[in-house]
């Protein structure tokens, strides 16, 4: 059972808080968690699209635990594997959106980069200070963050460890949408309840095609959604679509 992270679910939709005091810290213990917590959501058929957030009002995640960091050569051998963590949470077949309720920092950012979508309330702030350690951004930050923002600013933001500000992070697409402070979680429900009243058939395979088929040369991308396409086509929640219209009522989706 999750001590570090709370999960409620109403109406097809998870969410899912990080609850690590006062930083909400990527800790091993809130990786194990977060592992957990979202391989279950990918198996529970209740749970159309899931809301990940930090509590209170200072920080999503700011960072890695860096008082672990002493001991993370010596228990090598052991050590759970952030980046296999990580493929796992961005790669589950449910939209996920990502409340930034302040601080997004380094792991914290990185973890939002497996989100579908990111809100961001307007104190937020967005940055991978690694370097400022000499360091690296070692959860997957110097693969996802250049094809969000472009190579030449992602390396500006690593290079310099300076955070941006939500507003920035807006105009360079790296989140959808800005909020006031305190009104994440409600605009991220809002959204997800509509995506909740969608198909998952659909929006699966719509996920599943933008993050594996973007990395493709665009016929072997074309080829992978004629394919999905002709697989969804024949599931009754396609069927039911596609006759509510003609029938001119919303359609009624069983996921299947």
């Amino acid at each position: 059972m999750a001590e570090l992270l709370s999960v409620t679910k109403e109406n097809g939709v998870a969410t899912v808080i990080i609850d690590n005091p006062p930083m909400n810290v990527l800790s091993v213990q809130v990786t194990k968690e977060l592992d957990e917590v979202f391989q279950a959501l990918k198996d529970d058929p209740k749970v159309i699209t899931v809301i990940l957030t930090g509590a209170g009002e200072r920080a999503f995640m700011a960072g890695a635990d860096i008082k672990e960091f002493p001991d993370k050569e010596k228990n090598k051998s052991t050590e759970i594997d952030t980046h296999d963590v990580f493929d796992r949470i961005e790669n589950i077949s449910k939209p996920v959106i990502a409340v930034l309720n302040g601080f997004a920092l380094g792991g914290g950012l990185e973890l939002s980069l497996l989100a579908d979508i990111r809100i961001a309330e307007e104190h937020a702030q967005l940055g991978l200070p690694e370097v400022n350690l000499g360091l690296l951004p070692g959860a997957g930050g110097t693969q996802r963050l250049p094809r969000i923002v472009g190579a030449s600013k992602a390396k500006e933001m690593m290079f310099t460890g300076d955070p941006l500000s939500a507003e920035e992070a807006h105009r360079l697409g790296l989140v959808n949408k800005i909020v006031p402070k305190g009104e994440g979680r409600d605009a991220a429900n809002s959204l997800a309840q509509k995506l909740a009243n969608h198909s998952l058939q659909s929006l699966s395979r719509i996920k599943h095609l933008v993050n594996v088929g973007s990395e493709l040369p665009i016929d072997e991308g074309q080829d992978m959604e004629k394919q999905l396409f002709d697989d969804l086509f024949v599931t009754e929640d396609a069927k039911e679509g596609v006759r509510a219209f003609i029938e001119k009522r919303k359609p009624v989706f069983t996921h299947k």
